[in-house]
């Protein structure tokens, strides 16, 4: 039996989305972000970030950064008596640049390469699992996974809410203001199993 796990996007999310991450003093937590990730370390679901950070393929800003961020993050939270169980980035493009050999990764979300990495490090039950984020591809990522998704509506989250227009976009299970508010979701429905 493995552990109930919520899969975390970051940017938009955890934190303010300021388009590409080049400089750690544009990292700021969005309110109530840590008081929702202490949630959820508080009632036994790992904590998990899954990002997409291509910003490193396309040169903008090197990997070395997206490490001090991710430090950034972790103190930041452990500041709020919160803190992850694992952080875990795709730094390819879509197209396979950047990646070896120039071939399509199989790491960038909506795919599932990260979650299988993670399933290694650590026993988790998908099925008892959630994926929250701005984004349709986060959607699509936790679909992938047998998880029950969460579209938050700070970071790109409204536009994709109120202009997906002819798009096919994938329906979340709940849309929340926030982080904390779909933390709450989430406790509400697993106190009710």
């Amino acid at each position: 039996m493995g552990y109930k796990a919520v899969f975390l996007d970051r940017d938009g999310t955890i934190n303010e989305e300021v388009g590409y991450m080049d400089q750690i003093e544009k990292f700021k937590l969005i309110p109530r972000s840590g008081e929702a990730i202490r949630l959820l370390n508080r009632n036994n679901f790992k904590a998990i970030v899954i990002t997409n950070q291509s910003g490193v393929a396309r040169g903008y800003f090197p990997e070395s950064l997206v490490l001090k961020v991710h430090q950034k993050m972790k103190d930041l939270l452990k500041s709020e008596g919160a803190y992850l169980d694992g952080v875990y980035y795709c730094p390819h493009l879509p197209d396979g640049v950047g990646s070896p050999n120039g071939q399509s990764c199989s790491c960038r979300k909506p795919k599932t390469g990260l979650v299988d990495i993670v399933l290694k490090e650590l026993n988790i039950d998908l099925s008892k699992s959630y994926s929250i984020g701005d984004r349709g591809s986060d959607i699509e990522f936790g679909r992938r996974i047998g998880a029950k998704t969460i579209l938050v509506l700070t970071g790109y989250g409204r536009e994709e809410s109120e202009h997906s227009g002819g798009r096919e976009t994938p329906k979340p299970d709940y849309v929340a203001q926030d982080l904390y508010e779909a933390v709450q979701w989430i406790l509400k429905e697993d106190g009710g199993k």
